[in-house]
């Protein structure tokens, strides 16, 4: 068993460490862009707010074992019940859930085509997954659900992420196994009282196996989220709750890679990364504050989006004609 364990290790070292992480967030908003090109729309802002810190997560920071499930996603196989042998989650993408090895939560599910993205780009899934995004029978849904690749649980509904994390926590830490539990959240859902329930729950308990890095690009849904529910100094309230907040630029690797070393014995550590919902794609800017999932108006604006984007990210043009 032990030499199984080490040559899992040694394939997830492997599929760790093969480009940068720079390079992995390029290729994350590049597949990102090339996606709602073709499908006239998509959640291109995400990527922009989040490559690097998907990127980071999965090639440098989370301590993952190989993908235990096949690289080109199976269709959806029904809901847990008795007899239904098929049903899996998607989290074997993450790799087995063995105590030595990190957990990850991807908390907001309208990131999903980014984390797609990501996997791809880790080398845990195949492209052509991406011709499956949000089709019938398809598990790679559009709004990534626990069956979907990536994912473990359902978090559909903003706020579970960080609350459903910290039980799994708590439970590790009483079992002594040395994996950490991560989860990758949305600053919108600080406006959901159970995230903050959590911290308290998580410091109370000193569970500090568990760590999150919140995207921090002050957008949600409806726009703007200071002009929705603006939500204050979150690192000031995330210290009232019991928990460690450090601030960072979500676009330095350098200041992510040092956040994660601050001490939190006792505490949970939250990164905040405050990001631009359009880095990489500067022509974005045109249509805020309405970045949460970007429709294309006319015919006129996604040829013109599609030139722009593709010089900012230096690749051609996507070919979409015959596409959606």
């Amino acid at each position: 068993m032990t030499d199984i364990v080490t040559f899992v290790n040694y394939l997830g070292c492997i599929m760790r460490n093969e480009r940068s992480t720079e390079e992995i967030a390029l290729g994350i908003r590049r597949r990102v862009f090339e996606h709602a090109i073709r499908n006239n729309g998509g959640y291109l802002s995400q990527a922009c707010s989040a490559a690097e810190q998907l990127a980071w997560l999965y090639n440098e920071e989370l301590d993952l074992g190989a993908a235990t499930l096949p690289m080109v996603p199976r269709p959806f196989a029904g809901v847990p019940a008795l007899g239904n042998d098929a049903y899996h989650t998607g989290a074997g993408y993450n790799g087995p859930a063995e105590p030595e090895f990190d957990r990850l939560f991807i908390a907001p599910a309208h990131y999903a085509l980014a984390a797609y993205a990501t996997l791809i780009e880790v080398g845990r899934m195949a492209p052509e997954g991406l011709e499956m995004f949000n089709k019938d029978g398809s598990s790679v849904e559009m709004i990534g659900a626990e069956h979907s690749p990536g994912m473990e649980v359902h978090n559909g509904t903003l706020g579970i992420g960080l609350s459903t994390a910290a039980g799994l926590a708590w439970g590790r830490k009483r079992r002594g196994e040395p994996g950490r539990t991560w989860v990758f959240m949305s600053d919108g859902e600080v406006q959901e009282g159970q995230t903050w329930e959590a911290i308290a729950a998580a410091a109370h308990h000193r569970i500090d196996n568990l760590y999150a890095i919140m995207d921090v690009n002050r957008q949600q849904c409806d726009g703007a989220m200071s002009s929705v529910m603006d939500v204050g100094d979150i690192k000031a309230k995330i210290e009232q709750f019991g928990g460690v907040a450090v601030r960072v630029d979500a676009h330095k690797l350098d200041r992510i890679r040092e956040a994660v070393k601050t001490p939190h014995r006792g505490k949970p550590l939250i990164i905040l990364a405050n990001s631009s919902p359009f880095r990489g794609m500067p022509s974005l800017q045109l249509r805020f504050p309405g970045l949460h999932y970007v429709r294309f108006k006319s015919e006129e604006e996604r040829s013109r989006m599609n030139k722009e984007i593709a010089r900012s990210l230096r690749v051609d043009p996507v070919a979409y004609e015959g596409a959606h």
